[in-house]
Formats: C-alpha cells, structure tokens, sequence
C-alpha cells in the first residue's frame, strides 16, 4: 500500500490555478523527484502535503486512510515533515540544541527540570551517525557547511518517526562535495523506509537518487516514471514544453 496519494488534487487563489487535478502515490523507502519550471506548481502541490494550504479540491490519503491538514503541526503529526530550502536553523545554537529545539530533554519535575543537554547530545550523535553524517552534535551552525547543515535540518525530522520528508531544492548553492554529502543524507532516509519527495532543479542529483522522476508544468503533471525509463533530455522537453507530455 502507498503510504501517500493524491487524488485528483486542485488549488486555486482567487482566479489563478495554481494546481489542476493531480494524483500521484508515494511509497515507503521510495525517493521521488519532483521537477518543473518555476511556476509549475511544485512548491504549491508540497505545501498542500505539508499542511500548509489546503486543496480546493481533491483527497489525500496516508496509509490508505483520508485526511484533512489544516495546518503543518497536523502534517507532523501525521509523520509528515518538511525541509524548506532555508533551513530555518538557529546560527548561534549547536546542532543538539538545533535538532531537539522546541522538544527538549529536559531532566527533573515540573518547574524544576532542566535541560538535559548530555542526553540531546547523546540521540543527536546517534541520529547523524544513523544518517552516516559526520556532523558534531556540539559544534555550533554558524560553523558548518552546507551538507552539515542539511544534516542537522534531516535529523530534526527523524524525532518524530517521520514516514514521509519533503525536501525543497537541498542542494541548490553548495559546493559539489557538499551534494554528495545531501544526496548521501537522502539514500539514509531512504534506506530506513522513509518516503522523500525532492524538489530540484539540478537533473544529476535527481537521476542520481531519485527512483521515480515527476514532471510539472503550467500546474499540471505531465509525466510520472521510473527514473530508469526517462533521462535528462526528455524530463528537459517535458519541462520546457517541447514534448507535451508522457
């Protein structure tokens, strides 16, 4: 069973449409690259997954049941999690303090707990080494690279048991040792049976990783296929409209 699909999935603001009656299915352990010019919808077809708009119209189900996100705390709840192309990480925090910021450890009772940092130090050693990341759990942000960033931002979705991770653009401006790095953080979550959903615009990493390769354009899917059964010059056709569709 998919652990995701859309069913005849639309939204619209006001008069313009931004996404026209796509379905898709997503399955556990499987990495999907979703692609298009900007404008193609992709971003807005992620943020109805992640609770952030919700359909105009269309079904969305998890594990085969129907759900309704009103808002992304819903998403996450569900073992929905995204990563946005910023990161939106804390500079002056270690990567621990990053990881487990708004679910601390805490030790003690009540009012006079405290925060465990050796134990948040401990599980995010744990989780990087889970995701075969040489990150330090101790090191601040302000410090790392790009991939070591992006590491830190995965981990954060793996507290949660996460079943699916939406990935905005994870290798755009980071140098070409730092995409091995990214690329080699999605083969983890893959590996552990999370679903991944990788928005790039960057065809290597996509025919890199990705098992399947989805196409948008003008709001609409126009191709959804195995990886190994498409290549960069059709899904570059496909995207800028010289082949209709596939």
């Amino acid at each position: 069973m998919a652990v995701l699909e859309l069913v005849n999935i639309s939204k619209h603001f006001g008069a313009i449409q931004a996404v026209t009656d796509v379905s898709l299915s997503l399955n556990r352990g499987e990495v999907v690259g979703l692609m298009g010019d900007n404008g193609a919808g992709k971003s807005t077809l992620v943020k109805m997954i992640a609770g952030n708009f919700r359909p105009s119209q269309g079904t969305m189900r998890l594990d085969g049941a129907e759900i309704v996100l009103h808002r992304p705390v819903e998403a996450r709840q569900h073992g929905i999690e995204i990563v946005y192309q910023d990161l939106a990480l804390c500079d002056n925090l270690t990567a621990a303090a990053n990881v487990f910021l708004g679910r601390e450890i805490r030790r003690g009772i009540g009012p006079l707990s405290i925060l465990d940092y050796k134990a948040m130090y401990r599980r995010a050693g744990e989780i990087f080494k889970e995701l075969k990341s040489e990150t330090p759990p101790r090191d601040f942000v302000r410090q790392m690279s790009g991939g070591q960033r992006q590491a830190v931002a995965i981990a954060r979705t793996m507290l949660s048991d996460a079943k699916i991770v939406l990935m905005d653009e994870p290798t755009a401006a980071i140098s070409v040792r730092q995409v091995a790095e990214v690329l080699n953080l999605i083969r983890a979550l893959r590996d552990r049976g999370i679903a991944v959903v990788l928005i790039s615009h960057r065809m290597p990493d996509v025919f890199t990783v990705a098992d399947r390769v989805i196409v948008m354009r003008r709001g609409r899917k126009v191709a959804d296929k195995a990886i190994e059964q498409s290549s960069p010059e059709e899904v570059t056709g496909l995207i800028t409209g010289a082949i209709e569709q596939v």
